[in-house]
């Protein structure tokens, strides 16, 4: 257990970021998932730019790590341009 305010302080913060990040990498998990099962060329042309835009701003903000999200995006790509 934290002995000193700073590092309980610290707990906290880590726990609150903790959650933040669980959020919203679940979130991108999810447009992922659903980008991939798509079969429908033009809605998936139209989920790509966001999904790509999400995957870009969790990389940013070390969410994920940056290597992940460019072979997420390059992934995503090759397959919305093969259906």
């Amino acid at each position: 257990m934290a002995n000193h305010k700073s590092s309980e302080k610290r707990i906290r913060q880590d726990n609150a970021k903790k959650e933040h990040n669980k959020y919203y990498a679940k979130t991108a998990r999810n447009s992922v998932k659903k980008l991939k099962t798509t079969t429908d060329k033009k809605a998936a042309e139209e989920l790509l730019p966001g999904v790509i835009s999400m995957l870009d701003k969790l990389a940013k903000k070390n969410v994920i790590h940056k290597n992940k999200a460019a072979n997420l995006k390059s992934k995503l790509t090759k397959k919305v341009k093969s259906l």
